[in-house]
C-alpha cells in the first residue's frame, strides 16, 4: 500500500476501535450494540491488515489471543444465560434495571453485549487472518497448491 493510504489507516484504525467500543458500551440506549459494535472492532484490525501487512496486525492482535476472545465472548454469553436459569428461567435479568436513558440501566443487556461484540469482533478478524494466511499457487502443469504463510519467510505446503 502507498504512504497515503498508511497514514489515513493510522489515524481512522484507531478511531473506529473506539467507535466499535461505543456502540457496544450504548448499544442499550441508541442503536447498535454487540454485533454491530463487533465489526467494527473488527474491521479495525482488518483496516491495520490491509494497509500494513498481517505481520503488523498479528502484532497488535495475535491469532492465539483472537481465538481466546473469541471463546471467552461465547462463555460470557452462555454464562449469562444460565445465571438466569438459578432465578426461575433462561436469560433472567438478575441485575437491577437503574434509570432509564443511564448506561448502567439496562441489567444484563450491557453485559450480554460486551461478550458479542468480543465474539463477532475476534472472530471476524480471525475469518480474515485465516484467509489471508492462505496462498493459492497455480503451476503451469495445471496443478494448485494452497500453502499456509506462518510467517513472512516461511511458507508450509
Amino acid at each position: 500500500m502507498g504512504e497515503i493510504v498508511r497514514n489515513i489507516v493510522r489515524i481512522f484504525a484507531g478511531f473506529t476501535l473506539l467507535f466499535g467500543v461505543y456502540i457496544v458500551a450504548y448499544g442499550h440506549i441508541t442503536p447498535g450494540g454487540g454485533f454491530a459494535g463487533g465489526v467494527l472492532i473488527g474491521g479495525s484490525f482488518i483496516l491495520l491488515t490491509l494497509a500494513y501487512g498481517k505481520k503488523l496486525a498479528l502484532q497488535k492482535l495475535s491469532r492465539s489471543m483472537s481465538s481466546t476472545l473469541d471463546s471467552l465472548g461465547a462463555l460470557i454469553f452462555l454464562f449469562l444465560a444460565l445465571v438466569g436459569i438459578a432465578g426461575g428461567y433462561f436469560f433472567l435479568n438478575f441485575l437491577p434495571l437503574g434509570k432509564p436513558f443511564h448506561l448502567f440501566s439496562a441489567g444484563i443487556i450491557p453485559l450480554c453485549n460486551i461478550a458479542i461484540g468480543m465474539k463477532v469482533g475476534a472472530s471476524l478478524f480471525a475469518v480474515f487472518i485465516a484467509l489471508a494466511m492462505v496462498r493459492v499457487v497455480k503451476h503451469e502443469d495445471g496443478t494448485t497448491d494452497y500453502l499456509e504463510e506462518t510467517d513472512d519467510t516461511e511458507i508450509k505446503q
